[in-house]
Formats: C-alpha cells, sequence, structure tokens
C-alpha cells in the first residue's frame, strides 16, 4: 500500500466522528423495508454475490470488481448474473437477469490489494428488463459528502445473505481523489452496496462500496465517489451498446492493509 495512503487512512481514524454510529440493523419485514427495495442481491452464477441499487428502471450501479471470478480474474458472464431486487427472506420484489454489464473504462483487475483502484471501482449493470414496481423506486445520485458528514448504507453480506441490513448513521472519516474513508460496517458481499447521504429528505446515493480494510486494529470502509466516475461509466455504457460486455482484467478486492 502506498506509503501517502496509509498515512491519509491513520489521518481520518484520528479524527472521531461526532455521533455515535448506528450498528447493522436487519431488514426482515414490508415495513423495515419500505424505501430500500432498490436495493438487492447480485447473485453470480456459483462464485458468490455482491450488493447492488437501482438508479434507472433497468439500471443497477455496484463495484468493477464484482464483474470478474476472484480465483481466475475472468470476467463473469452476464448471463450468469441474477439482479434480486429487495430480496429478503427467500422472496424478492423482482427477479432480473442481465443483458450488458460495464466496469469503469479506467478500472484494472489483476486480483492485487491496491487500493488506488478504489477510486474506479464502479460498474453499471443493465437488467434484461426493466422493474417498474411502485415498491422498487430507482435512487438518485449525488455528489460525494465531506469528511464528517453522517451516511448511511444498505448491504447483503457474509453472514446476512438472505436479507438486507440497515446501518443508519455512519460517517465519512476521510477523504482522497475518488475514494471516501467510512466507518460503515460491511463484509464479503457488501461489495457494490450504496452509501446514502440523506438530503432534503431523500435518500441519494453518495458512493458505491469497495473494500473492507483495518487500519492499525480499527476496520474501516472504502468508497468509490461517484464525482465525474459515474458520468464516465454513463458514457462507457452507452458507447459499448451493442458491444455486450466490456471488462478488462486487474483491481481491488475487500482487502486488509498491513500496519504501518
Amino acid at each position: 500500500m502506498r506509503p501517502a495512503l496509509v498515512l491519509a487512512l491513520m489521518a481520518a481514524l484520528a479524527a472521531p466522528a461526532a455521533a455515535q454510529d448506528t450498528g447493522l440493523r436487519r431488514l426482515d419485514t414490508g415495513n423495515d423495508s419500505r424505501g430500500w427495495d432498490a436495493v438487492g442481491r447480485l447473485d453470480l452464477g456459483s462464485r458468490g454475490f455482491c450488493t447492488g441499487a437501482l438508479i434507472d428502471d433497468d439500471l443497477v450501479l455496484t463495484a468493477a470488481h464484482c464483474l470478474f471470478d476472484r480465483t481466475t480474474g475472468a470476467p463473469v458472464p452476464p448471463a450468469e448474473i441474477r439482479f434480486l431486487a429487495g430480496l429478503r427472506n427467500g422472496r424478492a420484489a423482482a427477479y432480473r437477469g442481465v443483458r450488458r454489464a460495464v466496469a469503469h473504462p479506467d478500472y484494472v483487475y489483476d486480483g492485487g490489494d491496491r487500493l488506488d483502484r478504489v477510486a474506479n471501482d464502479l460498474a453499471l449493470i443493465q437488467l434484461d428488463q426493466p422493474i417498474r414496481l411502485p415498491s422498487v423506486t430507482p435512487y438518485a445520485t449525488d455528489a460525494r459528502p465531506a469528511k464528517g458528514d453522517e451516511v448511511g448504507i444498505v448491504s447483503y453480506g457474509e453472514g446476512r445473505a438472505d436479507a438486507p441490513s440497515l446501518q443508519e448513521v455512519c460517517h465519512v472519516l476521510g477523504r482522497q481523489p475518488g475514494v471516501l474513508v467510512l466507518s460503515c460496517a460491511v463484509d464479503f458481499g457488501s461489495s457494490g452496496a450504496p452509501v446514502f447521504a440523506l438530503r432534503d429528505g431523500v435518500a441519494r446515493v453518495v458512493s458505491v462500496v469497495s473494500a473492507k480494510a483495518e487500519v492499525t486494529g480499527r476496520p474501516v470502509a472504502l468508497g468509490t465517489a461517484l464525482d465525474e466516475a459515474l458520468a464516465r461509466l454513463r458514457a462507457e455504457l452507452d458507447r459499448t451498446a451493442t458491444a455486450g460486455l466490456r471488462i478488462t482484467p486487474g483491481g481491488a478486492k475487500f482487502l486488509r492493509p498491513p500496519a504501518p
């Protein structure tokens, strides 16, 4: 890991959050899940799962590294990916296959623990059919939050794959170009989970979970800032409208950086 980024993470952790972070709350019922059914589990064939969020009626935002087999580095065929919107205890609000999947054009997957790749760890998945249900409303996106801001996260994860969990309050501990350091609780399977900021009473996606990390014994989450990266990703999706899946080898996984 680059020394500058290690120091940046340590500096972020030196500043305590303004308020106590909340724990994960499992969303088991329809009432619990109201407003969150556009978050879903992305099943990756036999390779496991990630989390994704609907940002249009046929577009799911997730992490780019979810599109690769973590053992071989090979792209996961779109035909093997399935989006289960609002999956909860064996039932989903909607089930969709995938027509196309596009990673950020600057993302390179090589299986290395390179934190500098987190900034490009974004992907868009186009579903085979739009989801147009009153209970599944796509989320708007927004600019990344400032250091110290409150955010929340909805994710699936290891040991909680059958229902999403909500952490209503976690914090932005620090920012680097294209990267947010967060106090949010994440685990394997949380890759691609949307990070929300509540603005004017509306939850908007401001980041996507890329990795979990540990610095001097303290767990943190690393999120990819949307900003210009999402605009580039949308342009790439448009450019490859007739080209099918376009993803290239390389990228960040869930990782545990060594102590400095």
